[in-house]
């Protein structure tokens, strides 16, 4: 039985905190407790604003990793855990995890994997990130990279499946340079709200929907046997 500062945070109270602009954080891997956050400044991705450097184009035409949905969650979000050269301490603790893995078995909570194939063993998962989806936003929780560029590979693919779902906004939470990289733009919270109050539509498919229709698309299409090329295609026709 979980103790009550251990207990996970409801599902209901998670999303209603999301679609009020906020999000739990803790202290520590270890802390049982958790802190709500609002940010003054607020960093979003726009879809069709996406940059995709040349070297990363070829990394994603080349499908050098194998890139699924939802098949990892619990193994993403405690890569995400792990420590870190500038982050010795994690503000995923495992009151979080407990909250997130609830979150994704209730269908609310998503992750992108990216595998790197391994000869005849099992693939290695090296990248990946996960995050958090209401109506048509997307929220972003975190990402890992043990391999070059997956974690931005796993971003392209995200971007190229919420536009394929008819999402409208990817929350990014904080700014940081990687992201600014990419495209990114800080905007304050009260115009962050904004556009989540425009947002509040289902999107025209789920993720997941998206996911299997872009493989179809790749294996019908001899033009684009690979996914990874419909992926690098459509982010390149917009950014």
């Amino acid at each position: 039985m979980h103790s009550p500062m251990r207990t996970p945070i409801p599902v209901e109270t998670l999303l209603l905190a999301y679609r009020s602009g906020i999000f739990p954080m803790a202290d520590s891997r270890d802390d049982p407790d958790v802190f709500w956050v609002e940010p003054r400044e607020r960093a979003i991705l726009p879809l069709n604003g996406l940059h995709v450097s040349k070297s990363l184009r070829k990394v994603l035409r080349q499908d050098r990793y194998r890139v699924t949905i939802n098949t990892a969650f619990g193994e993403v979000i405690r890569a995400c855990a792990e420590p870190r050269t500038d982050h010795p301490e994690s503000w995923i603790s495992e009151r979080i995890i407990a909250s997130y893995q609830h979150l994704h078995g209730a269908g609310h909570a998503h992750s992108i994997e990216c595998w790197r194939e391994n000869g005849s063993e099992a693939p290695i998962l090296v990248g990946g990130l996960y995050g958090v989806a209401f109506e048509s936003v997307f929220c972003g929780e975190s990402m890992f990279s043990r391999a070059d560029n997956a974690s931005k590979v796993a971003l392209c693919w995200l971007v190229a499946l919420m536009r394929r779902a008819g999402y409208r906004l990817l929350d990014c939470q904080f700014m940081t340079d990687h992201l600014a990289s990419m495209g990114a733009a800080e905007l304050p919270q009260r115009d962050y709200m904004a556009l989540v109050e425009r947002a509040r539509m289902r999107p025209g498919g789920t993720l997941a929907d998206a996911y299997s229709a872009l493989l179809a698309e790749a294996g019908a299409h001899p033009d684009h046997s690979s996914p990874g090329k419909l992926i690098a295609q459509s982010l390149t026709q917009t950014s």
